[in-house]
């Protein structure tokens, strides 16, 4: 019930067909082949070492003027509000 037949896949494929059109559709796919593509060539390109493109002077993090471990241990705070007093079934019946 929840799952579709190969009926339901014809008719599916046969309105996109309709929607973008057979040309349309193939144009589509080569642009998603050609995109998978140079990602390909982009990741083999970064693995690769450059030509004489590598950085001589290393990236170096700013000096930093307190050099002491941030203290990350959670410290309890009191409660901004105090909890609230709820009416016991005595209270609520004084009138």
């Amino acid at each position: 019930m929840g799952s579709f037949s190969l009926i339901h896949w014809i008719i599916l494929g046969v309105v996109i067909l309709l929607l973008f059109g057979g040309n349309r559709f193939s144009a589509m796919m080569s642009d998603v082949a050609k995109g998978l593509k140079n990602f390909k060539q982009g990741l083999s390109e970064d693995d690769k070492p450059g030509d004489g493109e590598t950085r001589s002077d290393p990236r170096h993090l700013p000096p930093q003027a307190n050099r002491e471990p941030i203290d990350v241990t959670p410290r309890r705070t009191p409660d901004p509000v105090p909890p609230s007093r709820t009416p016991t079934g005595d209270e609520t019946n004084r009138e």
